[in-house]
Parts: C-alpha cells; sequence; structure tokens
C-alpha cells in the first residue's frame, strides 16, 4: 500500500495558548483516511492521511480523448433529413379537462392560503398589464413552435406578418431565444430571420443567447461561425460572450481553443486579467470539470496573479469533481501563498467533504470556523442543514436551524426550502404548512424552488388537486412557472392514467410560450405510449429530431409493438433512417434492430430498453 499526506493548513492564531484536538477517521471503499487537527501554540495544522492499494492518475477519472472525438464528429446534425412520416396531428386542440380547474382541496393545502376560491380564467386569458414585449414574445414562440415543427418554409413570412410595422427589440428576442434554449435549431432559425429585420440590429446580448444556445447543444462549428461574425462588427463582443466561448470550449476538452479565447481578447482590445480567468474558472467549476479548470490554470497562471477567488474557485471545481485529493492540495497550495480562506471558501471545502462523503470532517470543519472563525455565515449553516434533511435527520437540522437563529442569522429561501424537502420525504407533511406559513412571516416569501417542492412533494403524494392549486398560487404571486413545474405535473398525471390532464399540461405550455425541453417530450412521448397513442408518440419523437435535440427516454419495445399490432412495419425503418441522419446511431440502431424483430414476427419478447 502506498500513502499519499496532505496537509490542509491554516494561517489563524487567534488563540495563542489554547490547545485543540480532534481525531476523525474516513473509511471509504479503498481509500482510507485520518483527519487530526492540532493547534499548539502559534502553529496549527490538520493532516489527512489518505491510504490507497494502488496509485491512480487523474486522467482515469476521465473519458479518454477519443469519445471527445467520436463526440465531435457527431455532433453536428445534418440539415437535410429524410422525409416526415405523415401520421395525423397528435393532439386535438380541445381538451376535456384543464389541469388548473379549481377542485376542493383535500388536505395539505387546508393549512396553507391557496385561494381556493381563485377564479380560473384569470389565468386562462392572463390579464395585461401593459408588457408588450412580453407579449409579442409569447405570440413569436407560439409561431415557431407550431411551423417550425411541420417544416413551414413560411415561417419567416409568417413572422413579419405578425410583427407587422411594429418594432422587434432585443428584449424580445433574448426572451424567445431563452424559451427555446433547449431547440438550437428553431433558435437559430428565429435569430437569422430577427438580424434580416428592417430597423433591428443584433447586440452583444442577443448574441451572447444565442452563442450559450449554440455552446450548452454543442454546435462547435456554428458557434465559431457566429464568433467571427462578432468579431467582425463593431461592440458585438463583451466579456460575457468570452465567458461563453471559453466554457463550451473547455467542456469539450479543446484547451488550446479555451486558452485561445485569451488571445481573442488580446486581439479585441480587451484587458486580459485575473477576473477574467475567474470567470472562465467558476463556469468551469460549476460543470464539474476539476480537470479542466486545472489545465487552464496551470497554463495562465504564469501570465495572470492568482488571488484567493482563483484559488476558491479551483478548489470549488475539484470539490464538485468529487475529488477531495486534489481539493486538499489546492488548499495547501493557497494557504502556502499566504492567502487566508474566507467564508466562501470554508463553504466550498465543507460542501466539497459533504459531497464526497466525508461528513464527519465536514462537521469538524464547522466546528473550528465556529470556534476560531471566520464566523459561519447563513450560507454555511444551509449547507449544514441540506445535508441532514438530505439524510432524513430532522431533529438535527431542526436544531441547527435553531442554532443559527441564536447567532443571531436570519434563515432564508434556501433553509425554509431544504427543511420542507426533508419534512417531506421523512413523511412529516404536518409541519410543512407552518414552514410556509413563517417564511410569510420572517419576510422571506416562497420562491420558484419553494414552489416547485411543495408542488414535487403533492404529487408524490397523490394531492394532485392541492397540486394544481399550489401551482395557481404561485402564479399569482407573480412567480413564473418553470419547465421543471410543467413536467412534474405532467409526469403525475400520466402516472395516475389520467392522459387528457397531462396533455392539458402540456397545452398550457404550448399556451404560454414555453418551450419544452428534452425530460418534457420524454414524459409526453412515454406517456402518449403507455396509453396506446404511439402515432402522435411518433409525431412529438419527430418534433424533438427536428429541434435537434437528445433521443427521448421510453419504453421503445411497447412503441415498437404498438405499431407491430397496427401492421405497420415500415415505420421503424424509417424512423431508424432518420435517427442515423440526426446522428443518433445508438437509437438508431435499436430502431433497425426492433424493425428486423418485426418483420420476423416477434412483437414483444426481448423489446426492453
Amino acid at each position: 500500500m502506498s500513502a499519499v499526506l496532505i496537509t490542509l493548513r491554516s494561517n489563524y492564531h487567534p488563540y495563542p495558548h489554547r490547545h485543540y484536538y480532534s481525531d476523525v477517521r474516513i473509511n471509504t471503499g479503498a481509500l482510507e483516511a485520518s483527519v487530526f487537527v492540532a493547534a499548539v501554540g502559534e502553529e496549527e495544522e490538520t493532516q489527512m492521511r489518505i491510504m490507497r492499494r494502488l496509485p491512480m492518475p487523474n486522467s482515469r477519472y476521465y473519458h479518454h480523448p477519443s469519445d471527445c472525438y467520436d463526440h465531435r464528429r457527431y455532433c453536428q446534425i445534418p440539415s437535410v433529413l429524410p422525409r416526415r412520416i405523415h401520421l395525423p396531428e397528435p393532439l386535438s386542440r380541445q381538451v376535456p379537462q384543464s389541469f388548473l380547474n379549481p377542485t376542493r382541496c383535500r388536505s395539505f393545502s387546508a393549512g396553507v392560503d391557496v385561494n381556493r376560491d381563485l377564479d380560473l380564467e384569470r389565468y386562462r386569458s392572463p390579464p395585461s398589464d401593459g408588457n408588450v414585449e412580453e407579449d409579442l414574445a409569447t405570440k413569436l414562440s407560439k409561431i415557431v413552435t407550431q411551423l417550425f415543427s411541420t417544416s413551414d418554409r413560411n415561417m419567416e413570412a409568417v413572422l413579419d406578418q405578425s410583427v407587422g410595422g411594429g418594432e422587434l427589440t432585443a428584449d424580445v428576442v433574448i426572451e424567445i431565444l431563452n424559451r427555446f434554449r433547449h431547440a438550437h435549431r428553431p433558435a437559430y432559425r428565429f435569430f437569422r430571420w430577427a438580424g434580416n429585420r428592417p430597423g433591428f440590429r443584433h447586440d452583444c446580448r442577443t448574441y451572447n443567447k444565442i452563442l450559450s444556445v449554440l455552446g450548452k447543444t454543442r454546435q462547435f462549428e456554428t458557434m465559431v461561425a457566429v464568433l467571427q461574425e462578432m468579431e467582425n462588427r463593431n461592440n458585438a463582443l463583451d466579456m460575457e460572450s468570452f465567458k461563453i466561448a471559453g466554457t463550451t470550449f473547455a467542456a469539450a476538452r479543446e484547451m488550446k481553443k479555451a486558452v485561445g479565447v485569451f488571445t481573442m481578447m488580446e486581439k479585441c482590445g480587451f484587458e486580459v486579467g485575473t477576473e477574467s480567468l475567474n470567470t472562465l474558472l467558476n463556469a468551469l467549476a460549476k460543470e464539474k470539470l476539476g480537470k479542466e479548470a486545472q489545465q487552464l490554470f496551470d497554463r495562465m497562471c504564469d501570465k495572470l496573479k492568482p488571488d484567493l477567488k482563483t484559488y476558491t474557485v479551483l478548489l470549488s471545481s475539484w470539490c464538485n469533481a468529487k475529488n477531495l485529493i486534489e481539493a486538499g492540495r489546492v488548499w495547501n497550495q493557497m494557504v502556502d501563498k499566504g492567502f487566508e480562506p474566507d467564508v466562501i471558501t470554508y463553504n466550498v471545502m465543507i460542501h466539497g467533504l459533504i459531497k464526497g462523503q466525508r461528513r464527519p470532517e465536514a462537521v469538524k470543519l464547522f466546528e473550528l470556523m465556529k470556534a476560531k472563525g471566520p464566523r459561519p455565515h447563513v450560507s454555511t449553516y444551509n449547507v449544514m442543514v441540506e445535508d441532514l434533511c438530505k439524510h432524513g435527520k430532522m431533529d438535527d437540522a431542526m436544531d441547527c436551524f435553531e442554532e443559527m437563529i441564536e447567532d443571531g442569522l436570519a434563515p432564508d429561501e434556501v433553509t425554509y426550502t431544504s427543511l420542507i424537502t426533508g419534512f417531506g420525504r421523512a413523511r412529516r407533511m404536518e409541519e410543512v404548512p407552518g414552514l410556509v406559513k413563517e417564511m410569510h412571516e420572517m419576510g422571506c416569501p416562497p420562491d420558484g424552488k419553494t414552489y416547485n417542492v411543495l408542488i414535487k412533494l403533492m404529487t408524490n403524494y397523490g394531492q394532485l388537486e392541492d397540486a394544481g392549486r399550489m401551482y395557481r398560487k404561485m402564479v399569482k404571486d407573480g412567480i413564473q412557472p418553470t419547465i421543471h413545474t410543467y413536467n412534474t405535473l405532467m409526469k403525475s398525471y400520466f402516472r395516475r392514467n389520467d392522459c387528457d390532464m397531462g396533455c392539458s399540461v402540456w397545452e398550457e405550455m404550448q399556451r404560454l410560450g414555453v418551450c419544452p425541453d428534452d425530460n418534457s417530450y420524454s414524459v409526453m412521448i412515454g406517456g402518449l405510449i403507455r396509453h396506446g397513442r404511439p402515432e402522435e408518440a411518433l409525431k412529438y419523437m419527430e418534433e424533438m429530431m427536428d429541434k435537434g435535440m437528445k433521443a427521448p427516454y421510453f419504453d421503445y419495445g411497447k412503441f415498437a409493438a404498438d405499431f407491430a399490432r397496427a401492421g405497420k412495419p415500415d415505420v421503424l425503418y424509417e424512423i431508424a433512417e432518420k435517427m442515423n441522419f440526426s446522428g443518433k446511431l445508438k437509437i438508431a440502431n435499436k430502431f433497425m434492430g426492433l424493425a428486423e424483430l418485426m418483420d420476423k414476427g416477434v412483437v414483444r419478447k426481448g423489446f426492453g430498453m
């Protein structure tokens, strides 16, 4: 066995004559570690001794470069696809019942004011508040959704007619691109149409939004073309543009291109400093790309002078990647450079220890903060409360909550949302209404995440009427429902075998101009298949492919079996062909195999996915 010694050092010396000692042991799989915290006189240090059977390079934790080549090879989807499979429209526009219809509350919402006498029509046809731009964005989004999905070549003409002589603003364009952030094809087509509108000119904000859409969907070639176009136009590039480009290239492990972003910044007259490096490293940390962040740091640290934020962000990238060995190395390097960890740095390390299944060490570090400083912040307590709630230790979570209040810190929405989630998972829903009421009394009313958690809990307990009522309360409070809100409701209705209500949620999304994401389509397609409506499901599958989205997840075997029983042997071959053209080779091969089994008369056996 080989040993690796990591010393976590501290520059704090508030108690020169006091002795502090603690011992914590960790046993996880092949790793066995001990943490010793010692402070004697002027010298303090934390030692982590990690024993492991074999040394493992960091590269073992990441995909082989050949995987990246395969990804780049198929990430661009051809513009010409096979002919569409002509089937009836997926859904009638007349749904028998809306999930927004107010019904009598049964249990949970009896303890919370959710306005049970709320007028449905107020949400069916929202009164105009003078926000003309939002109304125009919703109108144009509907046109793009309806005409793009049918490959209508006249989409641009209809958009021109809808805008008429009115002025198209950058805010409207950004709003629409944000709604189609999961579907790069309609987003890019709308972006090009907007750029050709008389009197409209793309600025750095609209360019950055389309860059973000292209980057998240890995459309690198189109993204590079947009960057070149921005470079050729005055005032089209800003720091956000370089952040999006650098993060996208680094996430794709194109480190030369990521570093080249800094060269492009200098060429365009932008100041390349530590803050620019921190911005890019922070974006990589959020994507859990610790290795890529370290590589970029190593390349740029000689040219730029790292500060405390630089090391904190780099520490966060390794903690998010659950590599505590590298995180400890960065901590030591930071302290050796003379930087004193602040509250944010401690929060990052505590959260990383918890994510890495090292909760005892996280508790010790938390206690060390309370004993010697820096003083824990609300965000520090939130990390501890969330972890306790996640593991069902609700009494301990409430003790931590009370301790935070006694320490003079006011809980925020994150604190209450964690407690609500924990009590819901612990089947102690009777505690939830009191917490919601207390949020209002404390001056931090529920936000979007809180409402989503409440709706999720209600659907988990089968209280779908209450969930619909809470949705209306959410809208009344002026909080915009997210795609996750609709996905949760839609999935719950399909699971309850209420296909009409599930489709009603989808129609509500379309009415409000909300662009479905990959999960939305998977839920909708899977629900239609389970209810024996494969032809309608196929139409939505085609919409996904037309928009350049990922392949959906559902019961492929039942889908093929339904077409087999319907006597339509050519459908699966056509799906396989279109999937192949779209670059979705794995799914294409699956459908081809299902089609061959269908020809052999095998309807259901071996069709699982």
